[in-house]
């Protein structure tokens, strides 16, 4: 969201005699327009073009403080800091936009799964909730969704809000007119207070959440990232294996091309002694800026060709289609990795009882149809997770905790 009513604190609260100032306890970027929260490293938002940015990183949080006031024209003659919590309820969501992975924590992913499982109560026992009555969701949807576009309307009729939705918008907006997609999100924004947005570009979410106004997720950005897929995975972890620090995770299929087991990846390395495993063909091997990042955060991951072997070691065996749309004309290299890694009866019996099997969905033949009567069959469990996933962050981008 390009545009803010005021400025945020992400673990302190700041009472000051002038207009409010922020304290962070991570690195930030700031502008008069916007505020993103980056990991450290990882700080690659573009936002606000045309104006003043300022790089703060904390050391001593009221000299800090006082400089920021200084610098931005602001009179700060008392200045008083005390602890006190981001999650308390009737505070603003301290994101204006969900697009990756890495802004979120371990304590705000937390706190989202508190306010999922809320959602899950209100799904199933209040039909009817009022909670965003009055708002209004806009998709926009350049690449075919089944799972992400209906949950995501889903969670805001159920809700209370109301939905504009275009399902082909690489085909039927006026994109197929030549129109940018700037221009299209500045007029979309007219018509809604969230948008919704999957692209088949990578980094065209970062685009439409630097030229909003209002609050803008990110459902899939080309072979870039699927932030709130990769919430709901961990969600469902979470749920399906009673815990995420320690737990062993084989991710399968198309890793070079699957923004899903990207995401993932990132949320992941936020838990300790995680352990990854990559079983993937080799013109789709897991990409190494995410086996740097892992590196970078002493997560331990290793590469196999022996599904049977991974399968028997981990808790969650996390399967993906090969994704023939991102090969193009190279028709031949999609053959060769279909097909190459399946889950079926063979690979449940060496399975842990305890382990799951997860797919973004949809699948082709990657999961055999007789697994899904298997209890340790998750996936569609998983789908409906991401109703309630999105539930809550619909209702924290738009009312706050």
């Amino acid at each position: 969201m390009a545009a803010s009513s005021s400025l945020f604190s992400s673990s302190m609260h700041v009472k000051v005699f002038a207009p409010k100032v922020p304290t962070f306890s991570e690195d930030f970027i700031v502008c008069h327009r916007k505020i993103s929260c980056m990991e450290p490293g990882y700080s690659t938002s573009k936002c606000c073009p045309n104006s003043r940015f300022l790089s703060i990183k904390m050391s001593s949080k009221e000299d800090q403080m006082k400089k920021t006031c200084q610098r931005n024209g602001i009179p700060c003659r008392a200045l008083k800091i005390e602890q006190t919590t981001s999650f308390s309820p009737g505070l603003k969501f301290h994101l204006d936009d969900v697009i990756e992975a890495q802004q979120f924590d371990r304590d705000t992913l937390n706190a989202i799964f508190e306010v999922a499982r809320d959602m899950e109560n209100i799904e199933k026992n209040s039909h009817g909730s009022q909670l965003l009555k009055g708002y209004l969701m806009a998709t926009l949807f350049y690449e075919p969704s089944t799972r992400t576009r209906l949950s995501f309307e889903s969670a805001m009729k159920r809700l209370g809000g109301e939905v504009l939705t275009t399902e082909n918008a690489r085909e039927f907006s006026s994109a197929a007119k030549g129109e940018t997609l700037e221009d299209t999100i500045r007029t979309v924004e007219g018509y809604s207070d969230i948008i919704v947005m999957r692209h088949f570009e990578s980094g065209a979410a970062r685009r439409a959440a630097t030229t909003a106004g209002i609050p803008v997720i990110n459902a899939g950005d080309g072979p870039g990232q699927h932030p709130t897929q990769a919430l709901l995975d961990v969600y469902t972890i979470e749920r399906e294996i009673g815990k995420l620090d320690g737990i062993k995770i084989g991710l399968v299929g198309d890793l070079a091309n699957g923004r899903t087991v990207r995401s993932l990846a990132y949320l992941l390395a936020k838990y300790k002694n995680v352990k990854f495993y990559f079983v993937a063909p080799e013109v789709v091997k897991m990409k190494d800026d995410i086996k740097d990042y892992l590196t970078s955060k002493e997560v331990k991951w290793e590469e196999s060709a022996d599904l049977m072997e991974v399968a028997s070691e981990c808790d969650v065996v996390y399967q993906t289609r090969i994704q023939k749309e991102r090969f193009g004309e190279r028709v031949n290299l999609y053959e060769a990795a279909k097909g190459k890694y399946i889950v079926n009866q063979d690979v449940l019996k060496v399975m842990q009882s305890h382990a799951v099997v997860m797919h973004p969905l949809p699948r082709l033949d990657e999961i055999t149809v007789d697994v899904d009567a298997d209890p340790r069959a998750a996936y569609f469990r998983q789908a409906k997770n991401g109703l309630y996933i999105r539930m809550a962050l619909l209702k924290l981008l738009l009312v706050g905790w």
